[in-house]
């Protein structure tokens, strides 16, 4: 144990808070009875800060850290991350880049598919014992539909990949133009909207992302086309997504992630085109021990002085 300090803002898998645990001071910041007054009391010997992408860590809590000089974060959103702040302070951040990528182009396709084919429906009617009266209801095909993905950074190219696998016409929208990539290119949302069956969302999240698939791009989609998204829940105005899905504007909804994680709304849960999942999309025990590896690794370079590896 050596006198170096991490704050660690969220939970974090045991094996690699133990590992953390094994070679620095840890402080558990969502522990604390009273986080004011333990930042109050020892936020200057805080070094480095651990947390995961989807909860960040908010400007309040780093102005109380004049001594951090790293944020490593377990996943790749910085959205819930001030990131003009960090730069501001020189504090350096990391993300766990290179090892989801596949696992939530996995969870894309696997959405998506359960979405089209119904696979909760007949997985619920065979347990009901409802085959023994009646047929289940037809699912709608994937093979040779078209697929529009909204960002195409390392996760979209993935899943454009696992699409072209099913015969799948593809389109994109992105921050820039990929010349170089075979897939069709359009220059905003709700144009890729109108040419897709099934619109993937892969980008980024925070303020410029913010609400981009609104009730104007849902409307642009057909009546038969499915939303399916694993990027953030910000990027899609729920409110009009609830409505779209009452007035039949979009056959359904795929999501693994909300406006407000853990809370997802009740109008969302009743709905039987809406296929949820509680923000897995890289929950597996290979990938989880990956990104463990490479938050440690960041930590290790930070407090050795070396190059970070996965700096953003």
């Amino acid at each position: 144990m050596t006198t170096q300090a991490i704050l660690l803002i969220a939970a974090v898998p045991d094996a690699l808070l133990d590992r953390l645990a094994s070679a620095w001071t840890v402080h558990r910041l969502f522990e604390q009875d009273d986080p004011q007054t333990f930042l109050a009391d020892k936020g200057d010997t805080i070094k480095a800060v651990v947390t995961r992408g989807d909860v960040g860590v908010r400007k309040e809590v780093l102005e109380q850290l004049p001594n951090a000089g790293l944020v490593a974060v377990f996943g790749v959103g910085t959205d819930a991350t001030d990131l003009n702040y960090t730069r501001s302070k020189n504090i350096a951040v990391t993300i766990t880049s290179g090892v989801l990528t596949n696992d939530v182009a996995d969870m894309a396709m696997g959405l998506l598919l359960a979405a089209s084919r119904r696979l909760c429906q007949g997985d619920s009617f065979v347990r009901q014992g409802k085959w023994l009266n009646t047929a289940p209801t037809l699912g709608n095909q994937v093979s040779g539909k078209r697929i529009g993905i909204l960002g195409m950074g390392n996760i979209g190219q993935a899943i454009a990949r696992r699409a072209a696998g099913f015969d799948m016409q593809i389109s994109y929208t992105s921050r820039s133009r990929h010349d170089a990539l075979p897939y069709a290119w359009h220059d905003d949302v709700q144009s890729l909207a109108r040419d897709s069956d099934f619109l993937v969302i892969a980008a980024a999240g925070g303020e410029s992302t913010k609400g981009l698939v609104n009730a104007d791009v849902l409307h642009a989609l057909p009546k038969h086309a499915w939303l399916i998204n694993i990027a953030r829940g910000t990027l899609v105005d729920q409110s009009a997504l609830i409505q779209a899905l009452r007035k039949g504007d979009i056959a359904g909804a795929a999501l693994d992630v909300y406006e407000q994680e853990p809370q997802v709304p009740e109008e969302l849960i009743a709905m039987s085109n809406v296929v949820l999942q509680p923000h897995v999309g890289s929950a597996t025990h290979e990938t989880r021990q990956k990104m463990s590896d490479v938050v440690f690794a960041n930590v290790e370079a930070f407090f050795k002085a070396d190059d970070l590896p996965n700096a953003i």
